[in-house]
């Protein structure tokens, strides 16, 4: 595990109106984090809100960029600075439009595909930073803007919300730097359970054994 602080900055745009957004879910994300593990209050800093805490033993710091998604950089890379953090000390965790809705995909370093938090923040520090993925799907080219900046559906809910609550308490895996254990802890948790046998229905009976003639007649 690094000595470095881990440094979590969750992407989205600020303001009531954006909250829900599709394009908000690495600020939804890290609000999780920040309730699961006791975090103290948001506070202004870094052209953001700050919020310090311990993950596994971890100092961890919360960000969420005020600047606007397209200007991330200018809060991750002045939270870097102050702070004297390598690049491997910073996750971002945003949505993500090649990915299906509800799958997740860690990797580090790597292209911005189009995303403009990522952009900035690549302009900003360089490409070599871990990324949470969280899929949003892709509507097709000409609706990307539209679908991204608006809010989740009701039937979207029903995988956010314990996707969410699992990234959290996966969480200290990240603490850990231990990506492939934060992905099957996430795995283990959303994964649906098991069905029910209902007592009600009647239970097929195993078929008798049949006696074998050795001697075929």
């Amino acid at each position: 595990m690094s000595h470095f602080p881990l440094l979590i900055a969750g992407l989205g745009n600020p303001g009531e109106e954006y909250a829900r957004h599709r394009h908000n879910a690495g600020f939804m994300a890290v609000d999780a984090i920040a309730e699961e593990h006791g975090f103290g209050p948001w506070r202004r800093r870094f052209h953001g809100l700050v919020a310090t805490g311990n993950i596994a033993g971890r100092k961890s710091l919360l960000l969420k960029p005020m600047t606007y998604m397209n200007e991330s950089g200018r809060a991750v890379g002045e939270a870097m600075r102050y702070l004297k953090l390598p690049q491997e000390a910073l996750l971002v965790i945003h949505d993500e439009l090649d990915l299906a809705p509800g799958k997740i995909r860690v990797k580090t370093g790597g292209g911005d595909a189009g995303h403009n938090g990522l952009r900035s923040i690549t302009a900003t520090l360089g490409p070599s930073y871990r990324r949470l993925r969280i899929g949003i799907g892709h509507p097709g080219k000409a609706a990307v803007l539209v679908w991204a900046l608006r809010d989740f559906s009701k039937a979207d809910r029903e995988w956010l919300e314990p996707l969410l609550e699992a990234i959290a308490k996966s969480a200290l895996y990240f603490a850990k730097d231990d990506d492939s254990g934060f992905m099957n802890r996430v795995a283990l948790l959303t994964r649906p359970p098991e069905p029910e046998e209902d007592p009600a229905m009647p239970q097929k009976k195993p078929e008798p054994k049949k006696d074998i003639d050795p001697d075929g007649v």
